[in-house]
This record gives C-alpha cells, sequence and structure tokens, in this order.
C-alpha cells in the first residue's frame, strides 16, 4: 500500500478499503481470542494511517476530518475495535493541537510522522484515582485507572489526572516505556474485546512537567473544548461502521442461505415480502444516520479551521449537531445489528459466522456515555436556547 503523504481523499480512501477488507478476513477470529491489537496497529502503522490527519508542515498527510472520519468508519467495518483504536488516536495525536502549547504542538505532530507512533490513553476524566504530585522539576503520578485504550499496543499514552489545588483534571503524555506502569489483564468483556481497554496503576511514574499539556494559546477560548466534539464524531462513524459491516454482512448470507418461510408463496428469497421490507428499513436508517453524520463532519471541520478565532457560540452549534448524531447513530446501530437475525435466520446464529459481534461491539461502545443525556441537550437546546456544557463528552 502506498504512503499516505500528499495523498488526495480517493487514494487515502481506497487504501483505508483495502486494510478494512484484510482485517475482516480474520475479524471473526481476532474477536474471538481478544488479546493485544499488535498486528492491527502495525498494519496501521505499515499504510501510513497513523499520521494521515496530521499537517503536511509537520510531515502528515493533511487529511481533514471529513476524510478521517470515513476511514474510521471503513476500518469499523470491518472490525469494531480497530475502528475506535483509530478514532482514539486521531483525538490523542491531535489533542496538543487545541489543549497544548505550539511546542506540544510541534512534538506530538512531528514526532508521530516521523515515528509512526500508534497513541493509547485513559482519560476517564469521571475516573479521579489517578493523582499528580510536584516532585522537583517534574511530578509522579500514583493511582489507577481504568480503561486504558489500547495501552498495550501503543508507543505514547495519554492520562487524565487531579493534582491537589487544581480544579480541573489534567491532560498529560508520556512515551509507553516509562517506568512505573503496570498494565493489568483484566479487559474480558462482551464487545470491543481487540480493544485492550485494561486497567492500569501507577507507582511513582516520572512527569516531565513540558509532558503536562497546556496551556493553550487561548485558555478560555472555545477552541481548547473543541477535542470532545472531535471525539465525539470519531465515535459516531465508529458506530456507522459496525453498522454498516452488519448490513453487508446480513445482505451477502441473506442472498446465499436464507430460504423463505413456509407460508410466503415464494421460492426464492430475495422476492419474500417481509424480508424485503425489513432490508428496505433497515437500509433506510443506515443512509439517514450517515446523511447526519457526514453534515456534522463538515461542521466539525469548519469549527476545527477557525482555530482560535472560534466562538463558543459556534463551538455549541456544534456540541448540538454532535449530540444528536451521537444519540441517532446509537439507536441506529444498535437496531441494525439487533435485527439482522430477523433477516438472516436461525443458521445465522452459529458462532462460527460472528454476526453477534456486531451487536457486542455496538452495544459495548456505545455505553461511553449514556444517549438520553445527549437527548436532554439537544432538547434543552431546542426549547431553551442552551448550548451543551462544554466536558469530553460533550
Amino acid at each position: 500500500m502506498p504512503t499516505l503523504q500528499r495523498l488526495d481523499p480517493t487514494t487515502i480512501l481506497a487504501t483505508a478499503a483495502a486494510l478494512s477488507q484484510e482485517l475482516a478476513a480474520n475479524a471473526v477470529e481476532r474477536d474471538r481470542t481478544a488479546g493485544i491489537p499488535t498486528y492491527e496497529v502495525s498494519r496501521l502503522r505499515e499504510t501510513g494511517l497513523l499520521s494521515l490527519v496530521i499537517p503536511q508542515e509537520y510531515g502528515g498527510a493533511g487529511a481533514d476530518l471529513v476524510t478521517v472520519y470515513q476511514v474510521i468508519k471503513a476500518l469499523a467495518k470491518a472490525d469494531g475495535s480497530i475502528g475506535q483504536l483509530y478514532g482514539n488516536h486521531v483525538g490523542l495525536v491531535t489533542l496538543a493541537h487545541a489543549i497544548g502549547t505550539p511546542a506540544q504542538k510541534e512534538r506530538d505532530y512531528r514526532g508521530t510522522a516521523q515515528h509512526q507512533w500508534f497513541w493509547g490513553n485513559a482519560i476517564n476524566t469521571r475516573d479521579d484515582r489517578l493523582k499528580l504530585s510536584p516532585d522537583g522539576d517534574g511530578f509522579r503520578l500514583n493511582g489507577e485507572k481504568g480503561f486504558g485504550t489500547g495501552i498495550p499496543a501503543a508507543d505514547r499514552w495519554v492520562f487524565s489526572a487531579v493534582q491537589a489545588g487544581v480544579e480541573l483534571p489534567l491532560f498529560l503524555a508520556i512515551p509507553s516505556d516509562r517506568p512505573g506502569v503496570t498494565i493489568l489483564d483484566d479487559w474480558d468483556n462482551v464487545g470491543q474485546r481487540r480493544t485492550a481497554s485494561n486497567s492500569l496503576s501507577f507507582d511513582n511514574v516520572w512527569v516531565e512537567a513540558d509532558e503536562i499539556y497546556g496551556p493553550p494559546v487561548d485558555p478560555d477560548g472555545a477552541f481548547a473544548t473543541l477535542p470532545g466534539p472531535v471525539a465525539q464524531v470519531a465515535k459516531v462513524y465508529t458506530y456507522l461502521g459496525i453498522a454498516e459491516g452488519a448490513l453487508e454482512a446480513a445482505r451477502q448470507y441473506t442472498q446465499e442461505k436464507t430460504r423463505p418461510w413456509v407460508a410466503s408463496g415464494v421460492s426464492g428469497i430475495t422476492t419474500e415480502p417481509y424480508i424485503l421490507r425489513h432490508y428496505g428499513e433497515l437500509w433506510t436508517e443506515l443512509q439517514a444516520a450517515s446523511a447526519l453524520a457526514d453534515k456534522v463532519a463538515e461542521q466539525v471541520q469548519v469549527a476545527w479551521e477557525k482555530g482560535d478565532t472560534l466562538t463558543h457560540e459556534e463551538r455549541g452549534e456544534v456540541a448540538v449537531q454532535v449530540s444528536a448524531a451521537k444519540a441517532f447513530s446509537t439507536r441506529v446501530g444498535l437496531d441494525i445489528a439487533n435485527r439482522i437475525f430477523e433477516v438472516t435466520g436461525s443458521r445465522a446464529t452459529a458462532t462460527h459466522y460472528g454476526f453477534d459481534r456486531y451487536w457486542r461491539d455496538l452495544r459495548t461502545f456505545t455505553l461511553h456515555d449514556p444517549a438520553d443525556y445527549k437527548l436532554r441537550d439537544v432538547g434543552n437546546w431546542f426549547l431553551n436556547g442552551v448550548y451543551p456544557t462544554p466536558t469530553q463528552y460533550s
């Protein structure tokens, strides 16, 4: 596969589609064994996708977020875990662009472009067990953290931690060979099994002062809070990719293996009226969710390009649309992943097909944050003109 530096979106998406097809070939087996996604990350590195979002002036391909989100969807179509891991990577490698200093932005972009770093994280700000304490010219990390997504396969780690006397959690990035971090082998969930989202423990881990992000150019500006929506849309495209993969797998199975019901009065499954109705409904749902997501992706790209000139009102408008897309893609994705069995039949539940992984992946990942609160935020904006409060999730 070609290097992606300075290639057009068509070539980039062709590369992503080829890798997606490759990953799909053994996705069922990798889901079954779980484990660390070393192979998948190596393929992302070899195809150049890890530097896709990095601006050209720092050595990357300079792709816009609209194209990057389509790559996430293509990967998730084959394997929801890899879609999530790549989406996380994109959000992490761009983090310093919004919340870091110019020197940190330069370091992260150039380092990733040059070394093809893969980024993993444990930045759930609701988990405050990880403590950061001053120590001379630097700091020390002690405590625990959950959901260390991609950490065992990552070259760079991003964490959130709390410091006494500091109101908000701090974000920091350290290399993966930093002593004192123990990765626990405790990720055994029903879905997203190749994300290796293990728990972590920290014993007096050293942190350089410049490894703590910030302050950004405009600490009170709207751009510094934009990583939340950027990451949320990456999740939307992961959901849509999984749903698209499920629907295509079901279609192929139906065409090749599903038999008409005895009372249908038809000889071939592709003319069975209820099968046609279900597929028509599921396809339409997916098109609607994808169209909304694509509209939101364009809005996020415009907001990203504004940088420090982005206003809080503009950021709020984006956040509303992101919340709507997140809630809707959750509903549609789960509906498709569940109902594919209605159009494939009882034999499709055989474990060697692995069709259940689509629902398991979606059900696991869509619990990242409650869709109810996304719809509440949309309703509060629609009725009261109140924008979502900027957080990691909105």
